[in-house]
C-alpha cells in the first residue's frame, strides 16, 4: 500500500487488483488538535494548582475534589477561585484570541510574518489608556481594560475606513501600510501625554509590559461574546481564504471577492486583538508564532490551522503564565517577557527557515 499527499487528503492504493486509487482524510490535523486540546486541560489543572497564593497544590487539589475541610478554607477559596481560577481563563482567551487573530492575518496578507500589531490595535489600545489616565481619571482595572477595548477598536475601525477607500480597497499592502502608519502616528501620540504625566507614566508602565495579573471574572464577562463574534466570524472565512492562498485572481474565478474578505478578516482580527489586548496588554510574538507552528502540522487547511493555531497559542499563554508565578517566587514575572524569551530566538529561526518564502502555500 503506498500514499500520495494532496493539499487536502492522503491518496491511499488499494491492495486489492487493479491497483484502484481511493480517497481518504488526513487526520492527523485531528490528532494534533486532540492532543493540544488534552494539553490544555493539563495546564489548565496546573495553572489551578500553582502559583498565586501561599496555599499549597496539595491543598488547592482537595478543594477541587471536594473536601469539606479544604472548601471551608476562605484562602484556599480565595486563590483557587477569586485569583487563579479567572486568571486561567484569561489565558486561554487571550491565547485562542492572538493566534486565531494571528492565522487570519497571515492568511489574508500572505505574509508568514504578520502579526495583530500590524492593524493598530496595540498602539490604539495603548493611547486610549494612557488618555484614560490622564484626563478622565481611570485607573481601576475594569476601567484600564474598558478604555483598551475601545482604543483597539477605534483604531482598527479608522484603519479599515480608511483601507476601504480607493481603487485597491482592501489589498494587503494598503492594510498594512495604513495600520502601520496609524500605529506610528499613536505612539508618537502615546509618548507625548506621558512626558506630561509622571503618573499616568507610573501606571502605564505596568499595564504596557503586558501581564495576567489583578485579573478578575467580571473583566472577562463583556469580552466574552466580542471574543466569541471574532472566532465565528474567522471559521466562516476559512473558505474563502483558502481560495484567496490561490492568488487574487483565482479566488475571483471561484466567485469570492478578495478585497471584501481581507476587510472581514481585518474586522474579526480587531475584534479578537482587542479583547486580548485589554485583557493581558500588549503580547507580542504568539499571534506570530502559533499561526506559524500550527501551518507546520496542518499544511494549508484553513479551518485546521484556525483550530490548532488557537490551541496552541492558548496553551503556550497559560504555560507561560504558570511559569510566571513560579520563576522568582514570591515575586512574579511579567508573561510578556518570557515570551519574548521564547518569541526572541524562534522568530530568527523562522526568519532563517527555507520555508519561509512558501509558507502557508498551497502544496
Amino acid at each position: 500500500m503506498s500514499t500520495a499527499r494532496t493539499g487536502r487528503s492522503v491518496l491511499v492504493e488499494a491492495g486489492h487488483a487493479g491497483g484502484e486509487w481511493r480517497l481518504r482524510p488526513d487526520r492527523r490535523p485531528f490528532r494534533w488538535a486532540a492532543a493540544a486540546f488534552l494539553l490544555l486541560l493539563v495546564l489548565t489543572l496546573v495553572s489551578l494548582l500553582v502559583g498565586t497564593g501561599n496555599s499549597s497544590s496539595a491543598r488547592a487539589w482537595d478543594y477541587l475534589l471536594g473536601d469539606p475541610s479544604a472548601r471551608a478554607d476562605a484562602q484556599l477559596r480565595l486563590a483557587v477561585l477569586d485569583v487563579r481560577l479567572p486568571r486561567t481563563l484569561a489565558a486561554v482567551l487571550v491565547g485562542v484570541c492572538l493566534g486565531t487573530a494571528g492565522c487570519l492575518l497571515q492568511a489574508a496578507t500572505r505574509n508568514p510574518l504578520a502579526e495583530t500589531g500590524l492593524l493598530g490595535v496595540n498602539s490604539g489600545a495603548a493611547f486610549a489608556v494612557v488618555l484614560g489616565l490622564t484626563f478622565f481619571g481611570a485607573s481601576s482595572p475594569g476601567a484600564l481594560l474598558s478604555w483598551a477595548l475601545l482604543g483597539g477598536m477605534g483604531a482598527s475601525a479608522v484603519v479599515l475606513l480608511l483601507a476601504a477607500s480607493g481603487r485597491t480597497s482592501g489589498s494587503p499592502l494598503r492594510l498594512v501600510l495604513v495600520g502601520s502608519a496609524l500605529g506610528a502616528t499613536f505612539h508618537g501620540l502615546t509618548a507625548y501625554v506621558l512626558l506630561g504625566s509622571q503618573s499616568t507614566f507610573d501606571t502605564y508602565r505596568y499595564w504596557t509590559i503586558g501581564s495576567l495579573a489583578g485579573v478578575q471574572a467580571a473583566d472577562l464577562g463583556p469580552l466574552v461574546p466580542l471574543a466569541g463574534i471574532g472566532l465565528v466570524t474567522a471559521f466562516a472565512c476559512a473558505r474563502p481564504l483558502s481560495a484567496l492562498g490561490l492568488g487574487d485572481d483565482n479566488a475571483r474565478s471561484l466567485g469570492h471577492r478578495p478585497g471584501r474578505v481581507r476587510l472581514v478578516v481585518a474586522g474579526a482580527v480587531s475584534l479578537l486583538a482587542g479583547c486580548a489586548v485589554a485583557v493581558a496588554g500588549p503580547i507580542a510574538f504568539l499571534g506570530l508564532l502559533a499561526p506559524y507552528a500550527a501551518r507546520s502540522l496542518t499544511g494549508p487547511r484553513m479551518a485546521p490551522q484556525l483550530a490548532l493555531s488557537a490551541l496552541v497559542a492558548a496553551n503556550v499563554m497559560i504555560g507561560a503564565d504558570i511559569l510566571a508565578r513560579v520563576v522568582i517566587r514570591p515575586w512574579e514575572t511579567p508573561v510578556s517577557v518570557l515570551l519574548a524569551f521564547v518569541g526572541g530566538p524562534l522568530l530568527v529561526w523562522i526568519a532563517r527557515s527555507s520555508r519561509l518564502s512558501t509558507a502557508g502555500a498551497p502544496e
